[in-house]
C-alpha cells in the first residue's frame, strides 16, 4: 500500500510542475515571447493545456470574474498541497 501511496505522491509532484509550466507558458504566449506558429511551441502549448484545463475549468467556472487575472491555477496548487499534506499527515502513517 505504501508503494501505491509513493506512486499518489509522485504523479501530484508532476503535476504541479505541469501547472506551473503551463502557468509560465500561457505567459510567455500572452506576451509573445513564443512563436505559436513553430509546430512543436504548438505541441507544448496544447500538451499542457489538455493536461490542465480539466481540473482548471471547474474551478474557473465557480470563481467570480477577475477580468485578465487567472487565479485558478494557484487554488489548484493549494489543493494540491493540501491532499499531499493529507496523505502524509493521516493516511501515510496508518498504512501497514
Amino acid at each position: 500500500m505504501r508503494a501505491i501511496l509513493d506512486v499518489v505522491m509522485l504523479i501530484l509532484d508532476i503535476y504541479v510542475y505541469i501547472i506551473i509550466a503551463s502557468a509560465v507558458f500561457s505567459w510567455l504566449f500572452a506576451f509573445n515571447v513564443v512563436n505559436p506558429g513553430n509546430q512543436f511551441v504548438g505541441m507544448v502549448g496544447n500538451f499542457l493545456h489538455q493536461a490542465t484545463e480539466p481540473l482548471l475549468r471547474p474551478i474557473r467556472n465557480k470563481m467570480p470574474n477577475l477580468g485578465t487575472i487567472d487565479i485558478s491555477p494557484i487554488i489548484l496548487l493549494l489543493a494540491i498541497f493540501f491532499l499531499r499534506s493529507i496523505i502524509v499527515r493521516y493516511v501515510y502513517p496508518n498504512v501497514f
